[in-house]
């Protein structure tokens, strides 16, 4: 569960006015447009309820989404996806005989719950799932709906009484009226080409200014269209019905609603579902573009929630139900709008515009507005997915598209997204299938862990090392991909002595892949090999406890003789090199000290230098966990391990802490901010009850005064260690840029 934390919208600024001003010359024309799409469907004298639901929801959804909502400069109102369902829904009812009355309570009802659909998605965090549904879904779904919306608008465009579907329309052109077809064809030609010649004012507008020219032009030849009332061409007046005005026409919705039969109500739940998750995916695919070109990040939960709120209003006042709406903020955003101010703004305007040009918009055509919808639509048809047959790696991407497309036209929206997400699962199977989820093989020869050895173990472990070899995986692990895992894994766990599994980038594991490793566990034990898994975290990020997993399937057990768990792969390598070394399991508390002559950077140098040297260091002891030095401390004093062990830590993510390097005895740490005077960059701790001989800058200088070749000579030994831990380091470097 989220918290409900909203806080008002900031006053607006200068940009968000102009913005907002934009957005409203968008978002009203096309609201009244869905509006009388929806309604009309009902029969022509109620395209002006229609024109009036339009205006009501640009008005209250662009205030209460942007007051409530958290995304920036986004402009709510509504939209096609609604426009498409609702009028869907009512073309329905009105075939199956039910009265007027009731469809226009059911609409409110079906806008409303849409709207406590979308609070529950928002509540129960579905909003960042939601966000994202792939690609050639999201496409299909948007070319549905604008094919939708064109075919809705077709017998208007044609001037064709209602009840006719657009295949029925374009059957009989007997039925046809020329008028409409100029108006519809004058208004469509300008909104697509004006803004060639005209920058300053949207295309919509110049269309539906263009549709009305058109129209006088017709009332010149024909007197009789000048008048409102009965004229099939123009939505007519925007008064309605009843002595209550507005509030009583809503009030009498209200009451239609209790009066409603239970079969109706029934039937709604399943249109306002659909309709919630459509217009939740519209409104966060429009947050999205809106982010990547802000570079902002919206909460799309929060933004789910005050949609769901400005539908319930919408819908509670007589509106229509909309969404974030994708034309209207681009152009509020090239307008200068910064804040969701902007969209408060759009909401007043179109209130005030609304009142001020009722007459106005009632001598609208209808034709306009369905000219006006089709060139939504066909910009709505995502053209992209043809370039999917160009190759075949992409061609069932542009099936699923098809899909989609076939089933929203031929069953419902929520069934084409339904198919959608089922077609791109088994897409992203049939991926896996043929992909590898190993990142990198390879060899203990090739690699090693930070310790830090003489160059004799060193040496060894470079030839010995092919007993050994790391596999690291990333991605999913699922039944999918099993096979080929076994398969790149079946030689290996064949010949080698050690296999390392490093699964810090594996995303999840299910029972499959965990069968797999049981399996692998059977085949290294049988030859008395070792399994080493590292990087599990018990608190994994997919929410699964790996390491108890690998429990409950039989792969590992605290006392397993077979399998070792590690944190990380550098500790699963020290662990093996160890073994090959013939080191213990722990590390040994007793073992004795290391005196400063039988150390190898000493090693070619008198013992009489070397004692001279001890005289001017001192020995300090570390309790096991206790830390010899902090981050930040001054880097004056140089460190060589005569007992235990010691490892450089740094934080990383937090409170996390990252393992740098691991110092044995006879090694030496500290050196390079000892030579550069500058202070700790890392913590060094001990791992075990630990020794160490210390020598400070001061000690030093005093040794450079009067033994100047024993001070060049340390010096030279500190050199020459750095040379060869730089070459491990690079080699190291250049083996994992090849992955």
């Amino acid at each position: 569960m989220i918290a409900l934390k909203f806080v008002g919208a900031r006053a607006p600024s200068p940009g968000d006015f102009w913005g907002g001003l934009a957005a409203m010359l968008v978002a009203l024309p096309a609201s009244i447009a869905f509006g009388v799409t929806v309604y009309a469907a009902l029969g022509p004298t109620y395209a002006a309820f229609g024109a009036v639901a339009g205006i009501v929801g640009a008005t209250v959804i662009g205030l209460v989404a942007s007051w409530f909502g958290g995304t920036d400069r986004l402009i709510s109102a509504p939209c096609a996806p609604a426009a498409a369902v609702l009028a869907t829904f009512a073309i329905e009812l009105v075939q199956r005989g039910v009265d007027p009355g009731q469809i226009m309570a059911l609409l409110m009802l079906v806008g409303a719950l849409g709207g406590v659909v979308q609070l529950a998605l928002g509540l129960l965090g579905v909003g960042g799932v939601i966000r994202y549904i792939p690609y050639p879904v999201v496409s299909g779904y948007l070319t549905a709906v604008g094919l939708i919306i064109i075919g809705s608008q077709i017998p208007k465009a044609l001037g064709v009484a209602s009840g006719f579907e657009w295949y029925g329309a374009l059957r009989y052109p007997s039925q046809w009226d020329w008028r409409a077809i100029l108006i519809a064809v004058v208004t469509a030609v300008v909104a697509t080409t004006a803004h060639k010649f005209v920058k300053q004012v949207p295309g919509i507008i110049l269309g539906i200014l263009a549709g009305i020219v058109t129209y006088l032009a017709l009332v010149i030849a024909d007197p009789s269209l000048r008048e409102l009332a009965g004229n099939p061409l123009v939505i007519g007046s925007l008064a309605v019905e009843g002595q209550g005005g507005l509030l009583g026409f809503v009030a009498d919705r209200w009451k239609g609603i209790g009066q409603l039969q239970m079969t109706y109500v029934a039937g709604v739940l399943g249109t306002a579902a659909m309709l919630g998750v459509l217009l939740s995916v519209d409104t966060l695919k429009t947050c999205v573009v809106l982010d990547k070109m802000t570079r902002s990040q919206n909460d799309s939960n929060r933004e789910l929630l005050a949609q769901g709120l400005a539908n319930i209003a919408s819908n509670a006042l007589g509106g229509i139900s909309g969404a974030g709406q994708m034309g209207a903020t681009l152009v509020g955003l090239n307008s200068g709008a910064s804040t969701r101010s902007a969209g408060i703004v759009e909401g007043v305007l179109a209130l005030i515009a609304a009142l001020l040009l009722s007459q106005f918009i009632a001598w609208i055509p209808v034709a306009t507005l369905a000219g006006i919808l089709v060139v939504i639509g066909v910009r709505m048809l995502d053209r992209e997915p043809l370039q999917f047959l160009e190759s075949k790696e992409t061609v069932l991407d542009f099936i699923v598209v098809v899909a989609v497309v076939v089933v929203a036209l031929t069953t419902s929206l929520l069934a084409a997204s339904a198919v959608g997400v089922a077609l791109a699962v088994i897409l992203f199977v049939r991926e896996q299938l043929g992909s590898s989820v190993v990142r990198n093989k390879v060899g203990l020869a090739q690699t090693s862990s930070s310790w830090h050895r003489p160059e004799k173990e060193v040496a060894f472990l470079e030839r010995e090392g092919d007993q050994a070899v790391v596999f690291e995986l990333q991605g999913n692990l699922f039944f999918g991909n099993t096979y080929r895992l076994y398969a790149d894994l079946e030689h290996e766990i064949s010949t080698r002595s050690y296999v390392i599994i490093d699964l810090r980038r594996v995303g999840s594991i299910d029972v499959t892949a965990a069968q797999l490793f049981r399996q692998i566990r059977a085949t290294i034990r049988e030859r008395g090999a070792k399994l080493v898994f590292s990087g599990i975290r018990e608190q994994h990020r997919s929410g699964r406890n790996l390491r108890e997993l690998l429990d409950q399937s039989g792969v590992w057990h605290p006392e397993s003789q077979t399998v070792r768990i590690f944190a990380d792969l550098d500790a699963a390598i020290g662990w093996v090199e160890d073994r090959l070394l013939g080191g213990i399991e722990t590390l040994d508390e007793n073992e004795p000290v290391m005196l400063l002559q039988e150390m190898e950077i000493f090693a070619h140098h008198k013992v009489e230098t070397i004692l001279e040297l001890e005289q001017h260091m001192s020995i300090r002891s570390f309790a096991a966990g206790e830390t010899i030095y902090a981050r930040g401390a001054p880097g004056d004093e140089v460190y060589w391990v005569r007992r235990g062990a010691v490892r450089l830590v740094a934080p990383v993510e937090g409170d996390k802490i990252k393992s740098l390097a691991k110092f044995g005895r006879g090694d030496f740490f500290g050196g390079l901010t000892f030579m550069d005077q500058q202070v700790r960059p890392h913590d060094a701790v001990a791992l075990t009850a630990t020794e160490v001989y210390v020598l400070t800058r001061e000690h030093f200088e005093q040794i450079a005064l009067v033994h100047r070749k024993l001070a060049f000579n340390l010096v030279y030994s500190m050199a020459r260690t750095f040379a060869v831990r730089l070459r491990r380091a690079e080699r190291k470097i250049a083996k994992l840029q090849e992955y």
